[in-house]
């Protein structure tokens, strides 16, 4: 049997203001190509399917037209609701879907009761355990401890259980949580609540294989625990990432093993530094003209309407830093005491303070006629 493990879609998400949808759809007929091409069986997406509990109607519709198109070729999906995803929402209609080939496990009354797919060498029992809410699930379980250790811990054993009763059965776990060893970026979602964040990847032992969501960097827990990361960047963090899916085969004796198939990247990224007429000008920056691009600017003074600049040379530039060189909280000057001090004075102090150059004249007369006009509008209630 041959799987393609995806996870962290995270359809209607966007990226510093740029709309992703087109990106999240070029992925996706990536994806169906793959399914026809690499001759997939079973599709498992291990969570995170959508940006936020309440998605766009765009994304909606993206979802369901890649569903049908997963069905289309023939292979089935198996698929769970991640810390994005609304575990109730999703859960919906689940037995009518399942009729379909397509399998949504979005239920704590669900862990444990797989979906079983035959092949030549016989059935294969994928579990689907959605993020697991930790005081959802030891109150909806009763146990004795908090954190996801204990919830993801019990819910393994609900699968252990099951699995000791299908002698000869190969088994495949889908799982969103932070196991151990993993490496997040800045896009994923916080799960440090309700006790311990972090799962050992013992805590999965007795399966054949374990498509691991949430963390967004593809990675190699162990041979048979992985994370398929995120099909696109959604941080800065992630610019050296390679992004995509895991080909995974079992044979009659369980995993053969696995391949990295590489998705089609919309637009690389890239974070550079330094002083603005150094980027503007120099040739060995016209390679990033095209890149989203996260900028710092290292100018001792910071520049005037650096933004509309940058832009005319990098039009995709979303994310501007600043860090002057030789600047340190030390050095930084203090703003004087407001006490006793005119409006005036207090807005061109902070101007200076916080940008390293003193007001203009024109943004004097802009302050002035800013101050004003709020007098006029007290005096007049």
């Amino acid at each position: 049997m041959r799987l393609l493990h995806t996870s962290d879609w995270h359809l209607g998400r966007s990226f510093h203001r740029e709309n992703l949808i087109d990106a999240q759809a070029a992925f996706l007929d990536h994806l169906v190509d793959t399914v026809q091409t690499r001759r997939v069986d079973v599709v498992v997406v291990a969570g995170d399917l959508y940006d936020r509990a309440l998605p766009p109607v765009d994304a909606v519709r993206l979802f369901d037209r890649a569903l049908s198109r997963i069905r289309a070729t023939g292979a089935r999906a198996v698929l769970i609701s991640g810390n994005h995803d609304s575990m109730a929402r999703m859960s919906f209609a689940t037995d009518l879907i399942d009729a379909s080939g397509i399998h949504l496990r979005s239920s704590l009354d669900g862990v444990g009761t797989p979906v079983v797919i035959d092949d030549d060498h016989g059935p294969v029992a994928f579990y689907g355990i959605p993020y697991l809410e930790p005081e959802i699930a030891r109150h909806h379980w009763d146990l004795p401890e908090r954190g996801h250790p204990a919830a993801i811990g019990h819910a393994m054993d609900l699968v252990r259980a099951d699995l000791a009763q299908r002698p000869g059965t190969r088994s495949v776990v889908l799982s969103h949580a932070f196991v151990t060893g993993g490496e997040p970026s800045d896009s994923e979602r916080d799960i440090a609540v309700g006790g311990a964040a972090h799962v050992p990847a013992s805590i999965y032992d007795g399966v054949d294989y374990v498509a691991l969501g949430h963390l967004h960097g593809r990675q190699t827990i162990t041979p048979s625990v992985r994370y398929s990361g995120s099909p696109l960047a959604y941080s800065f963090s992630e610019e050296r990432h390679v992004k995509g899916c895991w080909l995974v085969d079992l044979d009659a004796d369980g995993l053969v093993g696995a391949e990295f198939v590489a998705a089609p990247v919309p637009r690389p990224l890239a974070r550079i530094r330094g002083r603005i007429e150094d980027l503007l000008t120099k040739p060995e920056w016209e390679s990033h003209t095209g890149h989203w691009l996260q900028i710092t600017l290292t100018d001792a003074r910071r520049p005037a309407h650096p933004m509309d600049r940058l832009r005319e040379r990098f039009p995709h530039t979303l994310l501007l830093e600043f860090a002057p060189e030789g600047a340190t909280p030390e050095n930084r000057p203090v703003a004087a005491p407001v006490a006793d001090r005119g409006e005036h004075e207090v807005v061109a102090d902070f101007v200076e303070w916080a940008r390293g150059t003193p007001v203009t004249a024109e943004e004097a007369a802009l302050v002035h006629a800013a101050v004003e006009q709020v007098r006029i509008q007290e005096g007049m209630r």
